[in-house]
């Protein structure tokens, strides 16, 4: 298992109003589901998941 988050260097980190923290992307959609997902929040998603496919890479090379 790998525990990875955000590091304080996503800019979207810092000026995120809706959701996002450094343990992950996350989203704040209000009670009634309509909140949409703010462009902090999707950069923030983009950027983990970037984080993520270079991370798994790197390890699947590891393993050759």
């Amino acid at each position: 298992m790998l525990i990875m988050g955000l590091p304080y260097s996503e800019k979207a980190l810092m000026t995120t109003t809706a959701g996002g923290t450094p343990y992950g992307p996350s989203h704040h959609a209000h009670g009634d589901n309509r909140g949409p997902v703010t462009d902090d929040e999707a950069a923030l998603a983009l950027a983990m998941g970037k984080r993520l496919a270079e991370t798994a890479l790197r390890l699947a090379g590891a393993r050759a």
